[in-house]
Protein backbone atom coordinates (compact mmCIF):
# COMPACT_ATOMS: atom_id res chain seq x y z
CA UNK A 1 0.00 0.00 0.00
CA UNK A 2 1.03 3.70 -0.78
CA UNK A 3 -0.59 6.53 0.90
CA UNK A 4 -0.53 10.27 1.16
CA UNK A 5 1.02 12.34 4.13
CA UNK A 6 -2.45 12.01 6.38
CA UNK A 7 -2.45 8.01 5.60
CA UNK A 8 -5.37 7.99 3.06
CA UNK A 9 -4.48 4.91 0.76
CA UNK A 10 -3.77 6.01 -2.64
CA UNK A 11 -2.83 2.57 -4.61
CA UNK A 12 -2.84 -0.96 -3.13
CA UNK A 13 -1.34 -4.42 -4.57
CA UNK A 14 -1.57 -8.14 -3.40
CA UNK A 15 1.20 -10.48 -3.96
CA UNK A 16 2.09 -14.17 -2.67
CA UNK A 17 2.99 -14.21 0.97
CA UNK A 18 6.63 -15.42 0.41
CA UNK A 19 7.69 -12.61 -2.24
CA UNK A 20 9.31 -9.10 -0.96
CA UNK A 21 7.83 -6.20 -0.35
CA UNK A 22 10.21 -4.03 -2.74
CA UNK A 23 8.73 -5.90 -6.11
CA UNK A 24 5.77 -3.87 -5.94
CA UNK A 25 7.45 -0.45 -5.58
CA UNK A 26 7.56 0.56 -9.17
CA UNK A 27 3.97 -0.71 -9.43
CA UNK A 28 2.50 0.92 -6.84
CA UNK A 29 4.04 4.10 -7.47
CA UNK A 30 2.66 4.10 -11.39
CA UNK A 31 -0.76 2.88 -10.04
CA UNK A 32 -1.52 6.48 -8.51
CA UNK A 33 -4.28 8.14 -9.84
CA UNK A 34 -4.10 11.51 -11.34
CA UNK A 35 -4.09 14.21 -8.43
CA UNK A 36 -6.46 17.06 -9.05
CA UNK A 37 -6.62 20.75 -8.15
CA UNK A 38 -3.94 23.22 -9.58
CA UNK A 39 -5.21 24.10 -13.34
CA UNK A 40 -3.08 22.41 -15.59
CA UNK A 41 -1.59 18.84 -16.11
CA UNK A 42 -2.59 16.87 -13.19
CA UNK A 43 0.53 15.24 -10.68
CA UNK A 44 0.57 11.40 -11.51
CA UNK A 45 2.92 10.94 -8.63
CA UNK A 46 3.98 12.42 -5.17
CA UNK A 47 7.04 14.54 -4.34
CA UNK A 48 8.87 12.20 -1.94
CA UNK A 49 8.93 8.83 -0.91
CA UNK A 50 9.55 7.65 2.45
CA UNK A 51 10.34 4.01 2.97
CA UNK A 52 11.98 1.92 5.70
CA UNK A 53 15.13 -0.54 5.40
CA UNK A 54 13.67 -2.99 3.53
CA UNK A 55 13.20 -0.87 0.35
CA UNK A 56 17.31 0.18 0.77
CA UNK A 57 18.75 -0.35 -2.44
CA UNK A 58 20.48 1.59 -4.61
CA UNK A 59 18.59 0.22 -7.94
CA UNK A 60 15.26 1.16 -6.34
CA UNK A 61 16.79 4.86 -5.27
CA UNK A 62 17.59 5.11 -8.94
CA UNK A 63 14.28 3.83 -10.01
CA UNK A 64 12.65 6.31 -7.82
CA UNK A 65 14.72 8.91 -9.04
CA UNK A 66 13.62 8.57 -12.82
CA UNK A 67 9.96 8.76 -12.21
CA UNK A 68 10.69 12.07 -10.68
CA UNK A 69 10.48 11.59 -7.01
CA UNK A 70 12.71 12.24 -4.49
CA UNK A 71 13.57 9.14 -1.76
CA UNK A 72 14.16 9.26 1.60
CA UNK A 73 14.68 5.62 2.53
CA UNK A 74 16.40 4.89 5.78
CA UNK A 75 19.95 3.09 5.39
CA UNK A 76 20.61 -0.43 6.42
CA UNK A 77 23.84 -0.56 9.16
CA UNK A 78 22.74 2.60 10.15
CA UNK A 79 21.65 3.61 14.08
CA UNK A 80 18.07 4.13 14.31
CA UNK A 81 16.81 7.44 14.67
CA UNK A 82 17.08 8.92 10.82
CA UNK A 83 13.50 10.80 11.56
CA UNK A 84 11.90 8.77 9.18
CA UNK A 85 9.29 6.87 11.76
CA UNK A 86 7.87 10.01 12.18
CA UNK A 87 6.30 9.51 8.71
CA UNK A 88 6.51 6.15 8.61
CA UNK A 89 3.86 5.43 10.90
CA UNK A 90 1.19 7.14 9.05
CA UNK A 91 1.57 4.04 6.24
CA UNK A 92 1.41 1.51 9.73
CA UNK A 93 -1.54 3.36 10.56
CA UNK A 94 -3.41 2.93 6.96
CA UNK A 95 -1.94 -0.86 7.57
CA UNK A 96 -3.74 -1.18 10.82
CA UNK A 97 -6.91 0.14 9.33
CA UNK A 98 -7.19 -2.62 6.54
CA UNK A 99 -6.36 -5.28 9.36
CA UNK A 100 -9.80 -4.16 10.83
CA UNK A 101 -11.88 -5.39 7.93
CA UNK A 102 -12.11 -9.19 9.23
CA UNK A 103 -11.97 -10.45 5.52
CA UNK A 104 -8.68 -8.64 4.95
CA UNK A 105 -6.89 -10.09 8.88
CA UNK A 106 -7.12 -13.41 7.66
CA UNK A 107 -7.41 -14.67 4.06
CA UNK A 108 -10.45 -16.91 3.53
CA UNK A 109 -10.50 -16.59 -0.56
CA UNK A 110 -8.62 -18.89 -1.90
CA UNK A 111 -9.39 -16.69 -5.80
CA UNK A 112 -6.95 -13.66 -6.40
CA UNK A 113 -9.45 -11.67 -7.61
CA UNK A 114 -12.16 -11.94 -5.00
CA UNK A 115 -9.64 -11.13 -2.41
CA UNK A 116 -8.54 -8.02 -4.56
CA UNK A 117 -12.65 -7.06 -4.65
CA UNK A 118 -12.28 -7.07 -1.05
CA UNK A 119 -9.33 -4.98 -0.54
CA UNK A 120 -10.58 -2.51 -2.97
CA UNK A 121 -14.06 -2.23 -0.82
CA UNK A 122 -11.99 -1.53 1.76
CA UNK A 123 -10.17 1.41 0.69
CA UNK A 124 -12.78 2.48 -0.66
CA UNK A 125 -14.59 2.47 2.80
CA UNK A 126 -11.35 4.12 4.55
CA UNK A 127 -11.25 6.45 2.17
CA UNK A 128 -15.37 7.25 2.45
CA UNK A 129 -14.59 7.62 6.46
CA UNK A 130 -11.72 10.10 6.23
CA UNK A 131 -13.65 12.26 3.74
CA UNK A 132 -16.44 12.08 6.25
CA UNK A 133 -14.27 13.06 9.10
CA UNK A 134 -12.87 15.84 7.10
CA UNK A 135 -16.41 17.71 7.04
Amino acid sequence: MITEAHGTPLAVTHTGGNRNDVTQLIPLLQAIPPVRGRRGRPRHRPRRLYADRGYDHDSHRRLVRALGITPHIARRGQPHGSGLGVHRWVAERALAWLHGFRHLRIRWERRDDIHDGFLQLATCIILYRRVRALR
